[in-house]
Formats: structure tokens, C-alpha cells, sequence
């Protein structure tokens, strides 16, 4: 069993959920409020964990981001000290939270992010952030 935090969603909520629940809203703002509400339901990473060795580069904000790896599966634990990336985390988590390494490596988090509608709404460094939060964990999962 995983050291970390659980999931903010356990293993109930998937890629698929995110998307479906995010198709449903009409606007951009709704859209990032459900963000922020993600965010929120996000667990804390306990202090002991956060180092400069596990700061996510390339984001603007903090971004810690540690895994590690049971019984084939991968487990994250990240944290940010901003609202919409806690909540950015937490739809990356979504993703790769509890997944064996090809699955990490053959997901379409690029379509991900399109059928979700937030790229284009994301300052550049945000979305730079976001990408490079990604990278780290194909990274560490490869």
C-alpha cells in the first residue's frame, strides 16, 4: 500500500469522469471553479516531503511532486501552493494516480487537456507548468 496521502478521488474518479463533468459546464469560469473545488479535495503533502529535490522546474508557482512505485503501479503525491494548480494537480493525478508505467507512457494527456477546454485558458506559464508537471511524471515512471 501507497506511504502517500490517498488520491484526492481514491481510484473512483477517472480521466474519463474529469472529462464528462467538465463538458457539462458552458463556461470558462464554471470550468474553473470545478478546478479550484478539485483543488480543494486535493491532500495536503505533508512538509517532511516537500524538498528543492522534488520541485517540479519549469512552473512558476511551487510544485512538489514525489511517486513511487507499488506492485508495478505508480503512486503520486504532489502539491502546489496555488489554488488553480492544486487544482490542475489534481486533474493530472486523475490521470496517471495508481497506473502501471505503459499506461503513464501511452496516455493522451495532450487530447486530455483539449476535451477537458483549459490550455487556452491558461496563462502561458501556467500551461508551461502544467505540461512540465506531465514531463516529471513520464519521467519518473519511464
Amino acid at each position: 500500500m501507497s506511504s502517500f496521502p490517498q488520491s484526492p478521488f481514491g481510484q473512483d474518479i477517472t480521466a474519463e469522469d474529469i472529462v464528462a463533468t467538465m463538458q457539462n459546464f458552458k463556461g470558462w469560469e464554471d470550468r474553473y471553479r470545478q478546478v479550484i473545488q478539485w483543488g480543494k479535495k486535493l491532500p495536503q503533502m505533508p512538509d517532511d516531503l516537500k524538498s528543492d529535490q522534488v520541485t517540479v522546474s519549469g512552473c512558476e508557482s511551487q510544485v512538489w511532486l514525489v511517486s513511487e512505485q507499488v506492485e508495478g503501479k505508480w503512486h503520486f503525491c504532489a502539491d502546489s501552493d496555488a489554488r488553480i494548480v492544486r487544482g490542475l494537480i489534481a486533474l493530472v493525478m486523475a490521470a496517471y494516480e495508481g497506473k502501471s508505467s505503459a499506461e503513464i507512457q501511452s496516455f493522451d494527456v495532450d487530447s486530455y487537456f483539449e476535451k477537458l477546454g483549459l490550455i487556452a485558458h491558461l496563462s502561458p506559464s501556467r500551461g508551461n507548468g502544467l505540461k512540465a508537471i506531465v514531463e516529471k511524471i513520464k519521467q519518473l515512471s519511464a
